[in-house]
């Protein structure tokens, strides 16, 4: 009897240690869930020139960061107009991943790692690079180190609010000093231009962008100092590795198309291409759509609705915009022209 009990104990606890040691389902992945829903919910920002911003003549959204959704809606979709744009601002933003208001996020979001270690999120390929900086209203400051003691402003819950936290510290400034948040950029503006502020800080994108929109932009004046880097990224949320592999691989075929002279104006003649990399990479022969979830012409869908990264970008940051924000000589250049717009190979 004893030898028995025993032996039933060792089965239960066989049997216990069987459903342990089972692979749980994996969830579905965003990537499913965002095909079976037909639309591709996209945080963006409302009132960030030249990247996020309500167009008030046309009633649409505009900019780098709404562009990158409509890539997104079209490599996945098959439509760069399946998107519902969600308004986010630089404190909501995380929590609307996380919280499934949208699938992605693209609102000029610097990449820092307490971003991916405590909020968890996984960032996506660095798609603009930029600085913070401060902008004044008027000549007679100079320099950063002029406003020691004085109030500058920011938006709640950007990176740009850590840094100058830390600037002012490691500077050893006036416990006078006064660092004010707003929501967004639109009120930021706003209190720099009431006079509430003696500097506004954010991105110098951001900078250029709210004094060329100015009302008088001769007023204004950026000072010369970058007081850290601020590499922009769309994120997702953490561990859905099949959805973030297709974003990515999205991000990088807009760097790509680029560097193959593969635009909006040429991808209908590329499609009769001979070239065995342009037939794979436009989905005409072979395709990794498929490897990735999407469909084999993902690429050339995006490139035909969107456009290439340099249509994306000249759209609207280039020089026939109102706030052009210039490529040449800096890391937002391709790689082969000395910048950091890099896509890995695609064989």
């Amino acid at each position: 009897m004893k030898i028995a009990v025993n032996i039933l104990r060792g089965l239960i606890a066989a049997a216990f240690a069987a459903v342990a040691a089972a692979p749980a389902h994996a969830a579905p992945s965003l990537l499913d869930k965002v095909k079976q829903r037909g639309v591709l919910n996209c945080g963006t920002d409302n009132a960030a020139p030249g990247f996020g911003y309500l167009n008030t003549k046309t009633g649409h959204l505009e900019g780098l960061d709404v562009d990158m959704c409509r890539a997104v809606a079209a490599a996945v979709l098959g439509d760069a107009k399946k998107v519902k744009f969600v308004v986010v601002t630089d404190k909501s933003r995380f929590n609307a991943v996380q919280t499934n208001q949208v699938d992605v996020v693209f609102a000029h979001t610097t990449v820092k790692p307490g971003r991916e270690s405590a909020i968890t999120v996984d960032f996506l390929p660095i798609y603009f690079y930029d600085g913070n900086g401060v902008m004044v209203k008027g000549d007679k400051i100079k320099s950063v180190k002029d406003l020691n003691g004085a109030t500058l402003c920011t938006t709640q819950g950007s990176a740009t609010e850590q840094t100058l936290s830390a600037y002012i510290k490691a500077e050893g400034w006036s416990p006078s000093t006064k660092v004010l948040t707003y929501e967004n950029l639109e009120k930021l503006f706003a209190a720099m231009e009431s006079g509430r502020c003696n500097g506004m800080s954010t991105d110098r994108s951001a900078l250029a962008s709210w004094k060329a929109n100015a009302p008088k932009p001769q007023d204004y004046n950026i000072l010369p100092e970058s007081l850290d880097k601020s590499p922009f990224a769309g994120f997702t949320v953490a561990n859905d590795s099949r959805w973030r592999n297709a974003l990515r691989w999205i991000m990088f075929a807009t760097f790509q198309a680029e560097e193959s002279k593969i635009d909006s104006k040429s991808v209908a003649q590329a499609l009769k291409s001979r070239d065995p990399f342009v037939q794979k990479f436009l989905g005409v022969n072979g395709s990794f759509g498929p490897d990735f979830g999407l469909p084999a012409d993902f690429v050339a869908k995006i490139v035909s609705q969107v456009g290439n990264y340099s249509e994306i970008y000249n759209r609207n940051l280039g020089p026939g915009t109102p706030y052009p924000i210039g490529r040449k000589g800096t890391l937002n250049a391709p790689w082969y022209e000395g910048g950091a717009v890099y896509s890995p190979p695609w064989i």
